[in-house]
């Protein structure tokens, strides 16, 4: 019986992948935190390991590369879980070789049939980051062509907690800045459009500027910046043609 260390912060999704995997004849080992699953490697030996990448502290990422630089476990699989599956991800999934990344939310059939075919594979360190990444659309080029509007210095993707998941252009704070900021006054728009029933606020008016905050879908939000107001009715309209082909990149 094949052993899997299950690593997520969120306690639903821990015992959701715990059920599925078990319900599937796998032994199954949880751990909360990315701390608690380093600390528990040696002692528990897995086959495989699943974890969520966006966790506090200890991420997905460092995870898996402790995995790749542990004497005895450096072979086995490492599925990383996502709800992003992107350039950036995949990139980042490649670079610390990890065996593939599983987008949520999936099936418990998604996943066991991912977790057989990782087990039945050769090695742990498998190309699928790579595969998959080669096979993305540019998101870089599409936001240039917002960029490349009059008067947009810069647009972000960003995930609904404040991680950059690209930008293109220029700002005289970062884009990791920019996006965490986006992220923050779009919950709290968000929150008064509803409390007042005015719906959420999409454009902020600064001396220099605008910045203009779109959803798109439930998990990513798009952050634009406007110094020519001017342009402003030719460049919302772009935005919203552009926010289904985003989508693609989510």
């Amino acid at each position: 019986m094949a052993r899997v260390l299950v690593v997520d912060d969120s306690l639903s999704v821990r015992k959701m992948v715990e059920r599925a995997l078990e319900t599937k004849g796998f032994e199954v080992v949880a751990a909360s935190s990315g701390a608690e699953a380093m600390e528990r490697l040696d002692s528990t030996m897995p086959d495989l390991v699943v974890c969520d990448v966006v966790m506090p502290e200890v991420d997905g990422y460092r995870i898996c590369e402790t995995v790749r630089l542990h004497p005895v476990l450096s072979h086995i699989p490492v599925l990383l879980i996502s709800g992003i599956v992107n350039s950036a991800v995949l990139d980042r999934a490649a670079r610390v070789r990890s065996s593939a990344v599983l987008r949520k939310p999936f099936t418990a059939d998604d996943l066991a049939r991912k977790v057989d075919e990782l087990l039945a594979a050769p090695t742990g360190v498998a190309a699928t980051p790579e595969a998959e990444l080669a096979a993305l659309p540019d998101l870089k080029a599409a936001l240039g062509q917002l960029v490349g509007m009059p008067g947009v210095p810069l647009a972000a993707l960003v995930d609904r907690e404040g991680f950059l998941i690209e930008a293109c252009g220029e700002l005289g704070v970062g884009p990791e800045v920019a996006g965490a900021l986006a992220a923050c006054l779009t919950e709290s728009s968000e929150g008064m459009g509803r409390e007042l029933g005015q719906g959420p606020l999409s454009s902020l008016d600064y001396e220099a500027g605008m910045l203009l905050l779109h959803g798109v879908g439930p998990s990513a939000i798009l952050a634009v910046v406007l110094r020519d107001p001017t342009s402003l009715g030719k460049v919302r309209y772009y935005i919203k043609k552009s926010l289904q082909e985003l989508l693609r990149f989510l």
